[in-house]
């Protein structure tokens, strides 16, 4: 029994499947898709994307071909570990009814955050998580009356439903508590966000915090107020503070939740009941740097999760290892990335660090279509161990964060990367790649360090 049919669920349905033909597999899924890429929704709603349908990894008939039992548009509204059944309800019709089950994959993802404000479940308020509501904010967009969206929130999914909305003509403002925008990176770095989403048009109210939303005497939202009392007109408002994982079944159920908030799962996805499996957004994971449960809500880590969960299931044996904060984003023509830990969670977790930055190009100085792109890094104290890495620039430059992530996942130091044998040619780098100009910068600090 799958409940959940996007990555997590999805993934799991099909390995448990593969590995055991014989598996009776039910998939309870609420919504109007199966396996689709949740994180491509504001490049659909701004026209990057051309459908709906392109979004849509394996359809309900892909999966049932594949022999799995796929009940759309159902919800599950109660788990019963006693009875070992589930209770679920048809959304169209309402009818209901139990289903047994011997093992249960948890996996339901997460919900859109809402602060506590008033005003805030009016009409005109769309949080973005599933295809659903992405169908929901695009049809608000296309009606004709919608001229000033206020994003409420500057982190990964804000920004970009903000250049969504702004790509697509509209007047668009951000309002977020924190100083920089994507509060996770450095401040230096989010300096240079800022930057560049005020290039694109976008307002940003930063230091900020929303305290309502004004209602009009239609019912929908007119306008948001800030903390400070600034007054800012919205025809429409986006949610974009990120989500929370969706445990309310399983708090009902008594299914344990960890310190995070997320499902607490070992690492084969096993909760703390017998037979019952939890993988996704809803669930916690172990950050490998900091030691720290917590929940990382990204289709990357689902898809692999709930793959782990199926191949259990199925009479295999894997594991999911755990996370390093690994994370990509693009305003426009501007790249923002990270992996390990910013210098803020490296001190929390009781590290001694120094930093360096640098700035370079996407390649040769000189070939055309270089572009600026900054790097910096966080390395351990004494032993020179990588611990972070934050890259922001122009295009060709945050992919570059995969290298590090490499770097960090094997505990290499900064002196062994400036040794890399990275490709080089013009067209794609400087003769020193930036990575390793900032590898040599940070062991140069390492070194200073430790005379």
């Amino acid at each position: 029994m799958v409940i959940g049919g996007d990555a997590a669920g999805g993934s799991a349905a099909s390995q448990a499947k593969k590995r055991r033909s014989d598996l009776d597999v039910v998939m309870f899924e609420r919504g109007r898709a199966t396996s689709y890429s949740a994180c491509g929704i504001p490049y659909w709603i701004g026209g990057a994307v051309a459908s709906e349908q392109a979004l849509v990894a394996r359809t309900p008939d892909q999966h049932r071909a594949a022999g799995i039992d796929v009940r759309m548009h159902t919800e599950v509204v109660g788990i019963d570990l006693d009875r070992r059944t589930v209770r679920w309800r048809e959304l169209d019709g309402g009818r209901e009814g139990d289903e047994p089950f011997d093992d249960l994959v948890y996996a339901t993802g997460s919900v859109p955050m809402r602060p506590p404000v008033p005003g805030i479940d009016a009409a005109g308020v769309y949080g973005v998580q599933v295809l659903d509501d992405g169908v929901a904010l695009r049809a608000e967009l296309d009606s004709g009356r919608v001229q000033r969206v206020v994003v409420v929130g500057g982190g990964y999914i804000g920004l970009e439903l903000a250049e969504a909305c702004r790509t697509r003509g509209f007047d668009v403002t951000v309002v977020d508590l924190s100083a920089t925008p994507v509060g996770t990176f450095d401040p230096d770095i989010g300096e240079f966000i800022a930057d560049a989403v005020r290039g694109e048009g976008i307002h940003l109210v930063l230091s900020d915090g929303v305290a309502a939303v004004e209602v009009g005497a239609d019912g929908r939202a007119c306008a948001v107020v800030t903390a400070s009392g600034r007054e800012l007109p919205a025809d429409l408002v986006v949610l974009g503070l990120g989500v929370r994982p969706d445990v309310r079944l399983a708090t009902e159920a008594g299914i344990p939740l960890g310190t995070s908030g997320g499902v607490a799962v070992d690492t084969r996805q096993r909760t703390q009941v017998d037979g019952v499996w939890a993988a996704g957004d809803c669930v916690e994971s172990l950050h490998r740097l900091s030691g720290q449960r917590m929940v990382v809500a990204l289709g990357t880590h689902a898809n692999k999760q709930g793959r782990v969960a199926g191949i259990n299931i199925g009479g295999g044996y894997a594991t999911f290892p755990g996370v390093i904060g690994t994370a990509i984003t693009k305003i426009c023509d501007t790249e923002a990335a990270r992996t390990g830990l910013s210098s803020r969670e490296a001190e929390r977790a009781g590290y001694s660090f120094v930093t360096a930055v640098v700035d370079s190009t996407t390649r040769a100085g000189y070939f055309p279509g270089s572009r600026p792109i900054r790097v910096k890094m966080i390395a351990e104290r004494r032993s020179g161990r990588l611990l972070g890495a934050q890259i922001v620039g122009k295009q060709a430059s945050a992919k570059r964060i995969d290298a590090l992530a490499i770097c960090i996942w094997n505990e290499m130091s900064v002196d062994e990367i400036l040794s890399l044998d990275l490709s080089y040619a013009p067209p794609f780098s400087p003769v020193w790649d930036p990575v390793l100009i900032a590898a040599r910068k940070a062991f140069d600090a390492v070194e200073a360090d430790v005379r």
